[in-house]
């Protein structure tokens, strides 16, 4: 096989794409070259790769139902045209929320100044574009309460290797405020004594580490899970791994198979509050918000960069909320 498509290949495979850059990019040697490294050199996150690829392959095809196939041709007003018809219902269904569509947005100026960098084009021309105005104040991600937090752990039958290796988990997210990513890339050397007292090492976004001690309740579940598992030598292997695999094989468990894992569990314990990977991370937030705890503690111990994003998982208002709202007496 020639050199180049080896390390066309390469490329491609690096940037998690799978397939060529998007009609608009090809007519364009340097353009094409320029694509690839904006994934490969500039966009180290997978889920970013994934987002901003389609964000791309989007904005070319919009380019390309008008006739648009030159770069050097796109102005402020087609990239301003593309972002309002993101936001506008359409036949086939209702518009992309502002969330997503600031972050098309911000997929195109990165791209475009990427572009401006490589001489590919002169200008960016999503600069000047504004995108929607949105302000959240409240988390959207559903939380459980305790008592439905407990239904739910108590739901798991921990008699079984797969019951014990789902509640560590849960219990993983819900007591050391885990993302469900980094709680699936811990290895089993993530999980480590320190001062007496059972710690985890999380691997979060951007390639930071974040070390959270355990309670005692959470220490002795990984403790029997990991005994229970047979794994306590395997430092380097998947901590929570699929169970029941004929091959022997150790597979590191996927966000679907937490997802689908938590809804099971939700549906035996007759929980109705639409939940999913992220509500464990944000019902041990809000619970540990809720026992008047600080704001600027409950940021650095999920590893946020910012108070405001904490913030967002400070539920205490709904309590006083419903309490107001009960007192119409019709």
């Amino acid at each position: 096989m020639p050199p180049e498509i080896t390390a066309f290949k390469e490329l491609r495979s690096l940037a998690s794409l799978a397939a060529n850059p998007p009609a608009m990019f090809l007519p364009n040697e340097k353009a094409a070259e320029c694509f690839f490294g904006f994934f490969t050199a500039n966009i180290r996150t997978k889920n970013t790769r994934r987002a901003y690829y389609k964000a791309a392959c989007r904005f070319s095809d919009w380019c390309g139902g008008r006739g648009l196939f030159d770069l050097a041709r796109v102005t402020p007003l087609h990239v301003a045209g593309y972002i309002e018809g993101l936001t506008d219902a359409k036949p086939e269904g209702p518009g992309l929320s502002k969330p997503t569509v600031k972050q098309h947005l911000a997929a195109l100026r990165m791209l475009f100044d990427w572009l401006v960098v490589g001489h590919v084009i002169e200008t960016n021309p999503s600069h000047a574009v504004r995108g929607p105005k949105y302000s959240q104040k409240k988390g959207r991600t559903s939380v459980l309460d305790r008592e439905e937090a407990r239904t739910l752990i108590a739901a798991i039958d921990t008699g079984s290797l797969t019951g014990r290796r789902d509640w560590t988990l849960i219990g993983v997210m819900i007591y050391t405020f885990a993302r469900i990513g980094a709680a699936l890339q811990m290895k089993v050397g993530d999980y480590f004594s320190q001062g007496r007292r059972g710690w985890v090492r999380l691997h979060e976004k951007g390639g930071k580490e974040h070390e959270a001690p355990c309670i005692p309740k959470l220490e002795a579940y990984l403790d029997e899970y990991i005994a229970a598992a047979g794994i306590v030598g395997d430092t380097d292997g998947p901590l929570f791994r699929t169970t029941g695999r004929s091959t022997g094989t150790p597979h590191r468990m996927t966000q679907p198979d937490a997802y689908q894992m938590i809804q099971r569990y939700a549906k035996r314990a007759g929980i109705k509050t639409r939940i999913g990977n992220h509500s464990m991370r944000a019902t041990g937030i809000t619970d540990y918000l809720k026992s008047d705890s600080s704001l600027s503690e409950a940021r650095k111990m999920a590893n946020h960069a910012d108070t405001r994003t904490a913030q967002l998982y400070d539920r205490r208002s709904d309590t006083a909320s419903l309490d107001e709202y009960g007192k119409v007496g019709i």
